[in-house]
């Protein structure tokens, strides 16, 4: 594989081939040497490296929400003389992925949802059912397990999500609380919602939602919640965000999609299995409840 050397200073790029690591560990490694915006080019290859192995720049950029040019200067930034080489490193470790049996295999991979010639709506749809898939495909159990102890347990949880997710954090409490359990939601830096923030103690749940680039005020919340010893979950879309690495347990959910904006489809199916988790493991406490309101 060509390579080049854009300064004296960065290593060379991976090439599995000669034993080296593969290209998403390599990208993990030197995460924290990126630049804001390289960094959510490093998020996006990290987790979606099928399809980084087929885009071209422009299309990673896009799903990236940076530039074309910041893609390139990424891929240099690596080593590589530019995209293509990069785009070569991803297909090596994916062709290795397939070959040992950690991507594809399932029904939905060799028969699709709709035919060649689908249109935008149609697309869209095997999109969703796509990211459900790779949501559940790399999901771990010990990890949901561990998220429905924390929320049955806790004394008050506390859902952070701003902007598109806001609706999200919102649809979570409305959840918990049909179950009784006490939940606040924060969803923009108004006082009331910093006042909460204020009142996490080590008996408080932080629960943060996020999609791309986490905001601000869901990171500082993640930051107070481990600073006052309270227990954090992240959901989101890029295993490498702030919010992820702040929490004492992540759960990640695939956002692709061939539309303006990321879908959420699997992470409204993360939320309501959480919850249903939580039902079940008490069913006989809750039922008497939720008849109350007409669910069942």
């Amino acid at each position: 594989m060509p390579m080049k050397r854009t300064a004296s200073t960065t290593p060379a790029a991976p090439h599995e081939a000669s034993g080296h690591q593969s290209l998403s560990a390599y990208i993990q490694a030197r995460f924290d040497e990126f630049s804001r915006s390289q960094k959510d080019v490093a998020q996006y290859i990290v987790d979606h490296l099928d399809d980084v192995a087929f885009q071209t720049a422009e299309e990673l950029a896009r799903r990236a929400n940076t530039s074309s040019s910041t893609v390139v200067r990424f891929s240099q930034a690596l080593g590589f003389e530019g995209f293509p080489e990069l785009q070569t490193s991803a297909r090596e470790e994916y062709r290795r992925r397939v070959a040992a049996g950690q991507v594809g295999g399932g029904i939905t991979s060799d028969q699709p949802l709709f035919s060649l010639d689908q249109n935008e709506f149609e697309t869209a749809i095997a999109a969703d059912h796509v990211n459900v898939e790779e949501t559940a495909r790399k999901v771990s159990r010990s990890d949901v397990e561990a998220c429905i102890e924390a929320i049955a347990e806790s004394t008050r949880v506390l859902v952070v999500g701003t902007d598109q997710m806001a609706f999200f954090a919102s649809y979570l409490r409305h959840l918990l609380m049909l179950l009784d359990i006490q939940a606040d939601i924060v969803a923009s830096p108004s006082q009331e919602a910093l006042s909460r923030l204020g009142r996490i103690d080590e008996d408080t749940l932080v629960i943060g939602l996020s999609a791309g680039r986490p905001h601000p005020l869901v990171v500082r919340a993640m930051k107070i919640a481990r600073h006052r010893k309270a227990k954090t979950i992240a959901v989101t879309d890029a295993t490498l965000s702030d919010v992820a690495k702040l929490s004492h347990i992540q759960l990640y959910y695939s956002s692709n999609s061939p539309a303006y904006v990321r879908s959420h489809t699997a992470l409204l199916s993360v939320i309501q299995a959480l919850a249903y988790g939580v039902y079940s493991r008490d069913h006989d406490r809750y039922a008497d409840r939720i008849k109350a309101f007409r669910l069942k």
